[in-house]
């Protein structure tokens, strides 16, 4: 699987179409990713009903997805039909159209944890192949999904950064003191404030922006 650079939503769904390509029986795929092992986002989803599947097993707190994140690296559902382990999901999936799943934990990071979901129109959709073939799709999938973390979040401090530099030369500038002497002026603005520096920071560079008045 080939994933190119780019934001998380993009690694995502090139993981969900890869999987509709490559892993024999699947009919619909998408991402659960669990944050704070209570809320559900769907992701990345190939079709609506993955995604109405999510958020069913959301509202009941039970399902493959859920298993596959919370106990299991994989959970197998050959026939929805029959399952007994969430029968109010899989009485759902049914009602969907959905006769089969697989699911594959891609990473535990703390308390946020992942899965990839793979849905069948008929029981038994996944033979060994399929199961084989989207074991290693997975673990491709969750090392470019953490590479596309990891880059997202050094975006993310060096635009901090970028923005406390920025709140610090306007100090500098405005009060003739050095640039430690500033820092330490945001820092004591964030704690009378009780938001991060950054935000302070944030909202200095916003009010500098702001037109003069009339």
């Amino acid at each position: 699987m080939q994933v190119a650079h780019g934001s998380v939503e993009e690694t995502l769904q090139t993981i969900t179409q890869a999987a509709l390509t490559m892993v024999p029986g699947a009919a619909q795929a998408g991402i659960t990713l669990v944050i704070g092992r209570h809320k559900v986002q769907s992701r990345a989803a190939t079709s609506p009903v993955s995604r109405e599947l999510d958020e069913l097993q959301e509202r009941l707190g039970e399902g493959p997805c859920l298993q596959a994140t919370w106990e299991h690296e994989t959970v197998s559902a050959p026939d929805l039909a029959t399952e007994s382990r969430w029968p109010r999901f899989a009485a759902g999936a049914v009602g969907m159209g959905v006769g089969s799943m697989l699911s594959f934990q891609l990473y535990t990071d703390d308390n946020d944890l992942g899965a990839m979901n793979l849905y069948g129109s008929r029981p038994h959709a996944f033979d060994a192949d399929s199961y084989r073939t989207a074991a290693v799709l997975a673990t491709h999938a969750a090392i470019a999904l953490t590479g596309a973390q990891q880059q997202q979040q050094w975006q993310s401090a060096l635009a901090t950064r970028d923005v406390i530099g920025q709140a610090k030369g306007m100090l500098m500038e405005r009060y003739k003191i050095d640039a430690v002497a500033a820092f330490d002026l945001l820092t004591t603005l964030s704690q009378e404030a009780n938001v991060k520096v950054a935000e302070i920071a944030r909202r200095l560079v916003d009010i500098a922006a702001l037109p003069p008045p009339c």
